[in-house]
């Protein structure tokens, strides 16, 4: 269960100010004003803004790091963007700064009991209570806690105590019907939910926990369908509502019904692995075998080890003819559950199907053994043998285990107390946003970038500052990742700017910077080979022109990128690596020669990480990007990348802190991969 924190935030306006930017907040001597910076902030995170409110609070850091309020106010932001780890790290801070700051012992609570460490949770809240003992929020948020580590005894006496300070509280009466629940006291229990009910109609938690009440303690599927509906007219958008309906309707026949459920359960959420697991065992039941596997197939691209699909794939190869793919499926489902008879049964019949009758009564033996086991009392008949008991339904064979691999699944975490947000763009939950999950891209030198609310889009690096500041090239020359598509128009231009350097090359001596600005233009029409000739040229004339070596990295880098996604048809796989390992050994040649030559230049050391990622060098490409921020300590794409590589190697903590510090930096989708990760 997520615990959300919310209080109304202080703003001295209700409105957004909307001429505010980053730039405005310093004054010509780039002093901050922390004042207007703050009270900015607040407004971003007023209207939920909370990537822009981070930024600002950033800056106040940046000149005041002394105040414990930034920071605090910082932790919000990343709490509503659960991003729990860095929302502690800044309470924390904030209390280090300012102990008796009420508001921030109630923050990292928050974020502790939103990361499974419910007991520090518990004493934050303690601290908080000392010095608002009636404070409502803290007061359930404690409660939650305590019923979390199973303290039962002290979790009741909480909510009661909170019953009693606000009788009128509906979460109240539900988070004591939880207790009421576990100690199988279901009367008592439906007690506090009518009561919730009694004070709030709306109270989606209650018709949620009825509906679970109705199912397992009596199975009254039409009560829990009534309340199910009821449910979802309050939270039309949540697709586990919809799934555990489909469990009901199935359960009261409605196959169509159930169907209808997973097919809008998916709308919502394409990745629902519940759904496409249950939709696929409901298409099993009526032989649309080829639409079941591709349910299974999907569950298991997001899950390579969910032997539930394993399994129910297996049975459908084998209805299909598929012996072999069969096979390889139970082999994996038998060797994670080897008590399992139900596995070994069916690949017997697969073994026997194939002719291999010595494999296929090896495992029919040793099923008939574990299912004997498991159920003493069975009647097994003589009859019973190699030849036709591979035959008969595994389920049948074990019951109780098998209902692990075909039944269909629920949702069991709908009631949630939080608030919901709904926001788009940058706004609000972007965590929420499906994003495409993949490294920063490489760092360009291009006349155009894409900045972003919170980025510039551009960064620094000093020999693109002193060729600017010459004005020998014709247009500015920018560093960034984010390079905008052109229109026809700018194109044009820039092969106009082609020609003039192969007019004014055929008459005059040529310089490296003349090689260098038609390069560019080539890079910007796309003219990766030529960008590269032009960049050798201006090599051979200066060969210790950093920049020079930066550009033909980049335009090799480009045609590295047109040949790996777009092969030749008769290329076989073995030369198209070659290909690629030369290709990427050619370019990391090159960056290394920038570092060798500008020795400070992070944007190299980042580039160089994308290399040594793509050429699957994880550890090469974590020690780039730590260098990179070594050099430059709000390098966010670096942070990201890092994080990335980290969460790879199976290292979550250091992942999340590095994604943590990305986000901080406006990096948007960390906050997305945090979320993903720590489902």
């Amino acid at each position: 269960m997520q615990i959300f924190f919310h209080k109304y935030i202080s703003v001295l306006a209700r409105t957004i100010i909307a001429a505010a930017t980053l730039a405005g907040c310093f004054s010509a001597e780039a002093q901050v004003n922390t004042d207007q910076v703050m009270r900015i902030g607040q407004n971003a995170l007023y209207f939920e803004d909370y990537m822009l409110s981070i930024q600002y609070f950033n800056q106040a850091i940046l000149a005041k790091p002394y105040l414990a309020q930034p920071y605090f106010l910082r932790a919000i932001a990343k709490i509503n963007l659960e991003d729990y780890a860095g929302a502690e790290a800044d309470a924390s801070k904030a209390l280090e700064l300012n102990p008796f700051l009420t508001d921030a012992w109630e923050v990292r609570g928050v974020a502790r009991q939103n990361m499974g460490r419910d007991r520090q949770a518990i004493e934050d809240y303690t601290e908080a209570l000392k010095l608002l003992p009636r404070n409502r929020q803290i007061l359930f948020n404690k409660a939650l806690a305590l019923n979390d580590i199973k303290e039962y005894d002290e979790a009741r006496a909480a909510f009661e105590e909170l019953i009693r300070f606000y009788p009128n509280f509906d979460n109240a009466y539900l988070g004591r019907a939880r207790v009421n629940l576990v100690a199988a006291d279901t009367t008592a229990a439906l007690d506090d939910i009518e009561k919730a009910l009694a004070i709030n109609r709306n109270a989606l938690n209650a018709y949620i926990m009825r509906a679970d009440i109705s199912i397992n303690s009596n199975g009254d599927y039409e009560r829990a369908l009534a309340d199910i509906d009821e449910a979802i007219k309050l939270q039309p958008h949540m697709a586990g509502l919809y799934i555990n309906r489909a469990f009901i309707r199935y359960k009261l026949d409605s196959y169509n019904g159930a169907m209808a459920d997973y097919d809008y359960a998916l709308t919502l959420e394409p990745l629902n692995s519940t759904a496409l697991f249950n939709r696929g065992l409901l298409l099993t039941e009526v032989s649309a075998n080829d639409l079941a596997l591709e349910d299974f197939n999907r569950v298991l691209e997001l899950d390579p080890d969910d032997y539930r699909a394993l399994y129910n794939r297996a049975m459908i190869h084998r209805a299909k003819g598929n012996t072999e793919a069969a096979i390889a499926d139970i082999t994996r489902v038998a060797e994670r559950f080897p008590e399992f008879p139900g596995a070994l049964y069916l690949r017997a019949s697969l073994y026997r199907d194939r002719g291999q009758l010595a494999k296929a009564e090896a495992d029919y033996k040793k099923a008939d053994k574990l299912a004997r086991a498991l159920n003493p009392n069975a009647d097994y008949s003589e009859a019973d043998t190699p030849t036709n008991a591979a035959d008969t339904n595994p389920l049948e064979m074990d019951d109780a285990t098998s209902k692990r691999f075909a039944t269909l699944l629920t949702v069991d975490d709908n009631a949630d107390f939080r608030e919901e947000y709904n926001n788009t763009a940058i706004r609000g939950r972007i965590q929420d946003r499906n994003l495409n999950i993949e490294i920063e891209p490489m760092m360009m030198l291009s006349f155009y970038s894409s900045p972003t609310e919170l980025r510039s889009g551009t960064y620094y690096i000093r020999e693109v500052d002193d060729l600017n500041a010459t004005r020998v090239l014709r247009f500015v020359l920018v560093v960034t990742n984010a390079v905008p598509t052109l229109d026809e128009a700018t194109v044009g231009r820039h092969f106009q700017s082609i020609d003039y350097y192969n007019s004014y090359l055929a008459s005059h001596t040529a310089r490296p910077v003349d090689y260098i600005g038609r390069a560019l233009d080539f890079l910007t029409v796309r003219d990766y080979q030529n960008a590269e000739k032009d960049a050798d040229r201006a090599i051979g004339l200066t060969p210790d022109l950093a920049l020079a070596y930066l550009i033909r990295a980049q335009a090799r880098y480009g045609q590295y990128l047109l040949q790996r996604d777009n092969p030749g048809e008769h290329t076989d796989a073995f030369a198209r690596k070659a290909q690629a390992a030369a290709a990427l050994t050619n370019i990391k040649a090159d960056l290394d020669k920038v570092t060798e030559l500008s020795p400070r230049m992070a944007v190299a050391f980042f580039n160089k990480g994308n290399v040594l990622f793509e050429m699957e060098d994880y550890d090469g490409a974590s020690k780039a990007y730590t260098e990179a921020i070594e050099l430059k300590p709000d390098f966010g794409e670096a942070y990201y990348n890092r994080g990335y590589i980290a969460l790879k190697a199976g290292m979550r903590n250091n992942g999340i802190a590095d994604l943590s510090k990305a986000g901080e930096l406006g990096i948007i989708p960390a906050y997305n991969l945090i979320k993903r990760i720590s489902r």
